[in-house]
């Protein structure tokens, strides 16, 4: 399966999550203050949503609209897709 055209933009928002995360727990091992850790853990929370809705997206833009053809076979697995997936948003 090839990498889509978004990718590598989710990759960087996961790692920037990825590093706040790891700052988290060493807030939390420094025993800062609660306000500000919760403060980091909203921005963390915020990021990988953002990136699964891109993800989310891309998919639905490069693989379901892709698929689609005059097959109504094809057609209905698509649509199952599409509604598997639109769960998660």
């Amino acid at each position: 399966m090839s990498t889509h055209t978004s990718h590598p933009a989710i990759i960087k928002r996961l790692k920037r999550a990825n590093g706040h995360l790891a700052s988290i727990v060493t807030m939390l091992e420094e025993q800062r203050a609660c306000l500000d850790i919760v403060q980091q853990l909203q921005a963390v929370e915020s990021a990988i949503n953002s990136a699964k809705k891109a993800l989310i997206h891309d998919h639905i833009g490069e693989c379901l609209m892709h698929t689609i053809g005059p097959d109504n076979t094809t057609r209905q697995q698509v649509l199952e897709e599409f509604q598997a997936i639109t769960k998660y948003l």
